[in-house]
């Protein structure tokens, strides 16, 4: 083993989700990039949108660390090698600190990185010290930096909400409530990146209200200790793969691609929403997205529809993840009530709820091997199909997710981690 790496870092956590960690995040990234540092962003947990946010926000690629899904020792190797090049490392944590198994104070304990707690400061005063002292004091073996106070309402407010610290909590300053500075969300979460015009001057805005209210100075170094080597025998040399991105299909690990890339495939994306054909690959990759806000116009693409049937009846491998097998039913019907017609390919129909369906890490024992990953929807599918497996939660919760196969073509809700598993994730997409 090496010596270990230093680079300052935090994990920005907050008693609950909707207390604006990714808003906080953001400004954090952007303040010190403006300042000429190289930051570096992780986000806790699985999810799309935040990191699209934050990718902006760093202007570096954002990768998602979790204990159970993407696994200690490769969670281990992303931090060691941001070390290298960071002068800063933030991680955005998921939910509330302590919720889930693993949760983010587990994150945060097992790398040894303090934790930035993130309140709401909305209508309160000296109560947001008694909320900055449970968090600290909860788990005695926590490391804790200290808080931050987000959505505050006047310097006067700012005030209060740091007098009312104790036992030498370190306050990290506050964010206004500004409505230029907050994001704006939607069912899955936050609007994607690219939906927003004025992003850019969002994180501009929200970095220097953060930068007025606080010590710009970098936290103390965190040793990253070197990973242990993995090794794997999966090969995708020479394999093409078109992977589905556009406005409808953008929900996609970071890392996913690079396993791709780096077990020898050539990846060519392609837009199911506007190409009217496809490149010249030999597997599909179709990940989830928001098919449902453009379900008509996908209809309309008859050239890329025939395209896709024409594959798959070749034999050639075709992946789809929750949007993405949305795209393969007979129709999706959104939360209007308006339904259209979409490839066929497999058969049954979707409808939109108004309210989640699932939310959940998952294991699938496939029978190329074991894969993880999660389950989020909104969307409830009909199907006579038999599933060859189903997802299985480690905390118990809602999911149970079916996958599908007929032929080469795997379908399911599940988004799946390909690191969890190289040799499994190869042979769905190898011809």
């Amino acid at each position: 083993m090496s010596q270990p790496r230093h680079c300052p870092a935090v994990l920005i956590a907050a008693p609950a989700s909707g207390q604006g960690k990714t808003t906080v995040t953001a400004a954090l990234a952007r303040l010190h990039r403006n300042l000429g540092r190289k930051v570096r962003v992780f986000k806790c947990g699985p999810d799309f949108l935040d990191p699209m946010i934050l990718e902006r926000a760093s202007g570096a690629p954002v990768y998602q660390l979790d204990l159970w899904m993407i696994g200690a020792e490769e969670s281990r190797r992303l931090l060691w090698e941001a070390a290298s090049e960071a002068d800063l490392i933030l991680i955005e944590g998921v939910m509330g600190l302590f919720d889930g198994t693993p949760s983010s104070a587990d994150l945060a304990r097992h790398f040894g990185v303090p934790v930035l707690a993130v309140i709401d400061g909305t209508a309160m005063a000296q109560t947001f010290g008694a909320l900055a002292l449970g968090l600290a004091r909860y788990q005695a073996d926590l490391p804790f930096a200290g808080v931050l106070a987000n959505r505050v309402g006047s310097l006067r407010h700012a005030q209060l909400l740091e007098g009312s610290l104790t036992e030498g909590l370190r306050w990290y300053g506050g964010l206004s409530r500004e409505r230029g500075i907050e994001l704006p969300s939607r069912h899955l979460g936050l609007v994607q990146a690219s939906e927003l015009n004025d992003l850019d001057a969002r994180l501009d805005a929200a970095a220097e209200a953060l930068g007025a209210s606080c010590d710009a100075a970098l936290p103390p170094p965190v040793a990253f200790a070197e990973p242990e080597p993995q090794a794997s025998a999966a090969s995708l040399t020479g394999v093409r793969i078109g992977v589905a991105r556009d406005e409808a299909f953008a929900f996609t690990y970071g890392a996913n691609l690079d396993l791709l890339r780096n077990l020898g495939a050539q990846l060519e994306f392609f837009s199911p929403l506007h190409d009217r054909e496809l490149p010249a690959v030999d597997s599909l990759y179709l990940p989830g997205g928001y098919p449902e806000l453009h379900h008509h116009a996908l209809a309309a693409n008859a050239p890329m529809s025939e395209a896709i049937r024409a594959h798959h009846a070749l034999g050639k491998p075709l992946l789809a993840e929750c949007g993405g097998m949305l795209y393969l039913l007979d129709a999706l019907t959104d939360v209007a009530g308006e339904r259209a017609e979409l490839l066929g390919l497999l058969p049954g129909e979707a409808t939109m709820q108004k309210r989640l369906a699932a939310l959940a890490l998952q294991a699938v024992e496939l029978p190329e091997g074991t894969l993880r990953g999660h389950t989020y929807h909104h969307s409830l599918t009909s199907t006579a199909l038999e599933p060859i497996a189903r997802g299985l939660s480690p905390n118990g919760g809602r999911g149970n997710e079916a996958v599908y196969r007929l032929g080469r073509l795997t379908a399911s809700y599940v988004h799946f981690y390909f690191p969890s598993n190289p040799d499994a994730a190869a042979a769905l997409l190898r011809p």
